[in-house]
């Protein structure tokens, strides 16, 4: 079993649920996938790559997984296509309904065509590593040293947008019970 963290998104409406409400549905149904699963803050943060589009809300969520990144990975589409991800109607960093990346798992690193963990470009985003420090530093079993590289690469960015929208327990009572 390995502890993972995965990067939620979202800038865009579906079914009836803004970007907020989309959030806490995934994390109710990640809650069934990954165990004993807690959250971070949501943050509001300005597009990167294609800036053309509204800001995202980003989060990150972690739990202990028992089952291989691949697995996860087949996981947490399915969790995006139920929240209205199309990824054959979408292009690459543009606006959709719900993004899930696999930050993290435990100390494992993957180099596959469509899978590399660590996520490739978590140090350059604030969108992860602002609520990633958030999740990691209340939890007693992370390497220091790990919190350290965050921060420092936390640190080079800023002159990216994010703020925070909506703190973790008042997130939290929005969760829809699994």
């Amino acid at each position: 079993m390995a502890y993972v963290v995965l990067g939620l998104g979202s800038n865009r409406a579906y079914g009836g649920r803004e970007p907020v409400q989309l959030l806490a549905a995934a994390c109710a149904s990640l809650s069934r996938i990954l165990g004993g699963m807690d959250c971070s803050s949501v943050y509001r943060t300005g597009a990167l790559y294609v800036t053309a589009q509204d800001d995202f809300l980003n989060m990150v969520a972690g739990g202990c997984y028992d089952g291989s990144p691949r697995e996860l990975l087949q996981e947490i589409h399915a969790v995006e296509s139920g929240f209205g991800r199309d990824r054959d109607r979408e292009f690459r960093n543009g606006p959709r309904p719900l993004d899930i990346d696999i930050e993290l798992f435990g100390t494992l690193s993957v180099r596959e065509p469509d899978l590399v963990i660590p996520h490739e470009r978590m140090m350059e985003r604030a969108f992860v590593l602002v609520p990633l420090l958030e999740l990691l530093g209340r939890n007693a079993d992370v390497d220091t040293g790990s919190l350290g590289r965050y921060r420092a690469a936390l640190e080079s960015l800023g002159g990216q947008k994010i703020e925070k929208l909506m703190g973790r327990a008042e997130f939290l009572r929005t969760v829809p019970p699994s």
